[in-house]
């Protein structure tokens, strides 16, 4: 089927390649910069990749035909990207098949916490603590997001503003953080009893062998 068909999808296209597409189909025209504020303050939020791609990646949609290109005669010289009626197609087939592929999740956290058995309940903690200030840090963030989209949003339901699509995928990032945060003060106060546990244990065992010690210096002293 030709590529210029709206119901075929170009061969080689990745995430990457759609994240591009859509955001110039809806931004208008862009350079790889704007590309990189809007990824920022939008899906940067949820879907991490290395922010180089926005520019080697509209590179080789140009080649494939789903993007033009202009750069500036003199200045900055910036690469102004525009999408294709090719690209649009590609944009309108890949929406039309629902992502099938299960969510990925990396947490670098949750890879030690999973091994904090070979460590010590104060690094046990520690994670904790360190888990829990990243995911306040982002819940806060988020919330003031919430609140800003409905400020923009409040006067105008259909305002094509960052703060509109921001708040698409707002609710998602909101219940995760604060998914995240009940998470880790479960792990930091579960460190927290281990650790007054140990504690308690290492005193008893302390006053077990001082009781041990007096018992055998009296029955030296009867002895002797």
């Amino acid at each position: 089927m030709s590529i210029d068909s709206p119901a075929a999808s170009p061969p080689h296209l990745t995430s990457t390649s759609y994240l591009v597409l859509g955001l110039i189909e809806r931004e208008g025209p862009s350079t790889p910069y704007e590309l990189k504020r809007h990824v920022a303050a939008t899906i940067g939020h949820f879907w991490s990749f290395p922010h180089a791609l926005l520019y080697k990646e509209p590179v080789r949609l140009v080649q494939l035909g789903l993007l033009t290109e202009e750069r500036e005669a003199d200045g900055r010289r910036r690469r102004l990207l525009t999408i294709t009626g090719r690209g649009r197609a590609a944009i309108q087939a890949w929406l039309a098949k629902p992502a099938q592929e299960p969510t990925e999740l990396r947490d670098a956290g949750l890879l030690q916490l999973f091994f904090a058995d070979l460590g010590s309940t104060d690094e046990r903690r520690a994670l904790a603590l360190a888990q829990l200030a990243i995911h306040r840090a982002a819940l806060a963030r988020y919330e003031d997001d919430r609140r800003v989209e409905r400020r923009v949003n409040g006067s105008d339901g259909a305002a094509r503003t960052v703060e509109h699509w921001r708040g698409v995928t707002l609710p998602m990032g909101l219940l995760y953080e604060r998914a995240a945060v009940e998470f880790w003060e479960g792990v930091a106060a579960g460190a927290q009893v281990d650790a007054a546990g140990a504690d308690r244990s290492r005193a008893e065992d302390d006053g077990a062998l001082l009781a041990s010690n007096e018992v055998g210096r009296d029955l030296a002293g009867e002895g002797s």
